[in-house]
């Protein structure tokens, strides 16, 4: 009798073990397996949460089959104590696996809301956007001028909330003075700023910051970031070019850059410029004018008159010999290469052709058409 129970129960001891086995490798295919989501979803963790009340969330959401398994596999992976507080895209098909590292990795959250501040030739911009986990695109809530214009009460909403993100994106062609200026106007910010930095040393880039960076940290990111690229590209340029140094190189590259927004154009307009330096003639850019004029703070806001191309100033290129003594922006990666790796031409001569781009020329007298062409453009629009 004592040897059958004895054998029962090892039969169920067996049999209970197979079970477990079971269950433990039917529940390790469910974390690894690809989860029910359809399409993505921005997962909110909320400071102070923890991993079952994100299981239950997720369960919620359809994100997982099975909140148990998901807390149980964290557990068992002991993520359950890394959990990080922020708003996490979760992809469509993840498993409880990926769920479970994106959500205890850390870093800037992955979806939700993000406030850009854009610092541009023209105008400051705060724009408030919000990720489309549907579409993964970000969908605008709000924009407006800083300087100008009421801040709507979505900003304060957001800036109130612990895992929206911000970026400051600085366009190509702004002068240090702009950046700095735009940096003042960014209340997310903290501390003063000592001086202007040195024009053309800033890097026009995108740069995450978080409330309460200091505004002289964000210029020493930007100045880094610009002397990397400037001997990096000086190292990488061309034979035979009529630059003599990195700095005469960031001063062509500020007015190629001031000269065009059209990316396939700035290799052509590097090489007007370089021809001109080679058989010694002069610049005559305008937008060396301008920063004579302007000294960099804030723009002209209308075209150049005659007494200004005639006005002496250290950067007058249709007065002064070669490069003016300082860059008249800082330029962007792009135009700091095509500085250095200009396109073969014979061009000497480019005018606007009225479609955002320009006609160039080898003489005098093709220039001269192309010019009489973009005065008709201009003479008819200003009809219209």
């Amino acid at each position: 009798m004592w040897r059958s129970l004895a054998s029962n129960m090892l039969t169920i001891l067996v049999v209970g073990m197979f079970l477990a086995a079971g269950v433990i490798l039917w529940g390790q295919s469910q974390y690894t397996a690809q989860g029910p989501l359809d399409q993505a979803i921005c997962l909110r963790v909320k400071t102070g949460s923890n991993m079952g009340q994100v299981s239950r969330e997720l369960e919620r959401t359809g994100a997982v089959s099975n909140g148990t398994i998901f807390r149980l596999g964290a557990d068992y992976a002991d993520k359950a104590s890394q959990l990080k507080a922020g708003s996490f895209l979760i992809n469509e098909g993840s498993s409880m696996e990926q769920i479970v590292e994106e959500i205890t990795k850390g870093g800037a959250s992955t979806c939700g809301t993000e406030i850009v501040y854009r610092i541009g030739v023209t105008r400051l911009q705060t724009q408030i956007r919000e990720l489309d986990p549907g579409t993964e695109r970000f969908v605008e809530l709000a924009s407006f001028d800083p300087k100008a214009e009421d801040i709507p009460a979505v900003y304060g909403e957001k800036r109130a909330e612990r895992d929206t993100r911000y970026r400051i994106a600085v366009a190509e062609g702004v002068t240090s003075w702009q950046i700095v200026e735009g940096l003042k106007a960014l209340d997310l910010l903290e501390g003063n700023v000592s001086e202007i930095p040195r024009e053309g040393l800033l890097a026009p880039d995108s740069y995450e910051v978080s409330p309460g960076t200091q505004r002289g940290a964000v210029l020493a990111q930007m100045q880094e970031k610009q002397e990397l690229r400037i001997n990096a590209v000086w190292e990488s340029r061309q034979d035979g070019l009529p630059l003599d140094s990195p700095e005469e190189m960031l001063i062509l590259a500020s007015i190629i850059e001031k000269e065009t927004g059209v990316a396939e154009e700035r290799g052509q307009v590097a090489s007007v410029f370089t021809n001109r330096l080679n058989q010694g003639m002069k610049l005559q850019t305008d937008p060396t004018v301008i920063y004579g004029i302007t000294k960099g703070q804030g723009v002209l806001g209308r075209g150049l008159r005659r007494s200004e191309l005639r006005r002496i100033t250290p950067w007058n290129t249709y007065l002064i010999d070669g490069l003016p003594p300082t860059p008249i922006a800082n330029p962007g990666l792009a135009s700091l290469e095509a500085a250095v790796a200009p396109d073969e031409t014979d061009y000497i001569f480019f005018v606007a052709d009225g479609t955002g781009g320009h006609a160039f020329a080898e003489t005098l007298q093709e220039h001269n058409r192309n010019v009489a062409k973009w005065r008709e453009i201009e003479a008819e629009r200003n009809n219209n």
